[in-house]
């Protein structure tokens, strides 16, 4: 964003102690109190920001960079303004491949005389920014399936692994959040399930499984985004939950997660006026983030907010605002602002009038680097990605996660149609694929139509079906043909659809996932999965 505020003041000659060049942990590394007394007010505001950075490498030139931060290249931006973190996606260039985020991981760290959080969002499943770089593991809801708390913690360790071997040290995962919305837009398979005592199990494990890994993790969303039909990415959900409803449904699990020792919490861009009658949005509300989550459940780890450009938080006030309302109402990190000199000069004007005292200011970043030395980072090691070790877990959680509605087996000559159509068909022998986009269009009903009235069995693949998948579904069924379907995401739209003789759900559309459906529908294996989710079933 060219022509944002000017940039901090410079930094005084006396920096804190710098780690090993390579970043790597050292038996002399400085302690948390011995780098807050060596920082300048700007040092210990740039602390609070985890901000997304443009390129492959720390010394990528790009525009984006130069607009945004007024330099060119990520290395620039962290010596400008000392970022406590940063946040990785592909979409900013940041992920290619393993090789390369492994290099611009330790170029990043190199750059930074303060120890940095480098974090992810690889919640796996739906929600996996890193791809094919890592082991393709199904997400929470798959692992709910399989009822075994050992799967969600197995599923973290392998991801914490993989993350650490390529320089990460937070992965803002697990989820949470309780789905008992079958609406919610934006939970969904991303929640282990609808029953807040067996999510809460799920998520203490996953915690350890984290911790056992070596990487802090990050439980969301505070306080519950399970019961929404907004998406706070676009809107500003609201939450009618009592301080009762709230206790039984949402707390459980961020009870969970505090009791197993999770490193942070995010907080959610949600309202619930029974628990603030202000309906300041949970990230800027004093009475959700310090008043229930530090005074009443007693966590004492870095509360961060949920990314700050989304529209959730950002309805009432300007970017400034948001900012210093959030560090206010107790936040420590503030997550991807969407004008970053904006947010800080805002948050280090606040901090000099007064308005965020020094104790205050003091209190975050002392969570902050205690986090950083918790889980500081040796040099970066790509050996374990994808090992067969990882991938035998990957395939045992798909396995187990299969769940069967009706009569899930085809034979004879059978069509795969679907989003996935054409990949679920290669795991199927003798099988013929006519392949649809994820919303399919009427020429593509049309020839998976013919197709399947050519064929003895239909299976049908469906994620979260719209109303185009839905009209695929009835025109197989229309077919006279004996139809199936595999739900890859939160199975809820088989209470939707009709018609059909049985489905195999796997809540996930990856590679082992997929390949666990095809067990089920071949007759190899029989579903034990149970649905995780309360569902009518026609």
């Amino acid at each position: 964003m060219a022509g944002c505020s000017s940039a901090p003041a410079a930094a005084p000659s006396s920096q804190p102690p710098a780690p090993a060049p390579s970043g790597e942990a050292t038996a002399v590394s400085p302690t948390p109190a011995d780098l807050l007394a060596g920082m300048s007010v700007e040092d210990k505001v740039g602390q609070l920001f985890v901000p997304v950075l443009y390129g492959a490498a720390a010394d990528s030139r790009s525009q984006e960079n130069q607009a945004r931060y007024g330099v060119a290249t990520p290395a620039q931006m962290i010596k400008k303004y000392r970022p406590g973190g940063v946040i990785l996606f592909p979409w900013s260039g940041n992920i290619v491949n393993g090789k390369q985020v492994a290099a611009l991981t330790t170029g990043l760290r190199k750059a930074s005389k303060i120890p940095l959080l480098i974090g992810v969002d690889q919640e796996n499943g739906i929600v996996s920014r890193l791809g094919p770089i890592v082991t393709q593991l199904p997400g929470a809801m798959a692992i709910g399936a399989t009822g075994d708390p050992a799967n969600a913690h197995d599923a973290a360790k392998v991801t914490g692994e993989e993350l650490r071997g390529l320089g990460f040290s937070l992965d803002f995962a697990p989820v949470a959040d309780v789905n008992v919305n079958p609406r919610n837009p934006v939970i969904g398979a991303r929640s282990y399930g609808s029953d807040p005592q067996k999510v809460a199990t799920m998520v203490g494990a996953a915690v350890d499984g984290f911790h056992d890994a070596g990487i802090a993790s990050v439980a969301k969303h505070f306080p519950g985004h399970g019961d929404t039909t907004v998406d706070s990415h676009t809107g500003l959900p609201v939450i009618q939950h009592t301080k009762r409803q709230w206790e039984k449904l949402d707390a459980p699990p961020f009870r969970a997660a505090i009791e197993h020792g999770v490193d942070a919490i995010m907080s959610a861009h949600v309202v619930m006026p029974k628990l603030d009658p202000s309906g300041a949005p949970s990230t800027l509300s004093h009475k959700i983030l310090t008043g229930l989550l530090r005074e009443q459940l007693g966590f004492k780890g870095v509360i961060s907010t949920d990314a700050l450009d989304m529209a959730g938080v950002r309805k009432k006030y300007g970017d400034a605002e948001v900012a210093v309302r959030a560090i206010l109402a107790g936040a420590d990190i503030l997550l991807m602002p969407p004008d970053f000199p904006t947010a800080y000069q805002a948050v280090l004007k606040a901090v000099r009038s007064g308005r965020i005292s020094q104790e205050r200011l003091d209190e975050s970043v002392r969570r902050i680097l205690t986090l950083k030395q918790k889980h500081r980072l040796s040099a970066t090691d790509l050996s374990g990605l994808k090992s067969d070790e990882h991938r035998d877990v990957a395939r045992r959680i798909a396995t187990a996660s299969a769940t069967g509605v009706g009569e899930p087996a085809v034979s004879g000559a059978v069509l795969v149609t679907g989003p996935a159509g054409k990949q679920l068909s290669a795991l199927i022998p003798g099988s013929t694929a006519v392949a649809t986009g994820d919303t399919p269009k009427t020429t593509e009903i049309a020839a998976a139509s013919a197709a399947g009235a050519r064929a003895d069995s239909v299976v049908v693949t469906t994620e979260d079906a719209g109303p185009m998948q839905a009209r695929l579904v009835q025109a197989m069924v229309q077919t006279g043909r004996p139809v199936v379907l595999v739900s890859m995401g939160a199975p809820y739209e088989l209470a939707r659809l009709s018609g059909y003789r049985g489905a195999v759900a796997v809540y996930s559309s990856g590679e082992p996932s997929l390949a666990a459906a095809a067990k089920v529908l071949t007759g190899a294996a029989k579903p034990t999965g149970a649905l995780p989710v309360e569902l009518s079933l026609p």
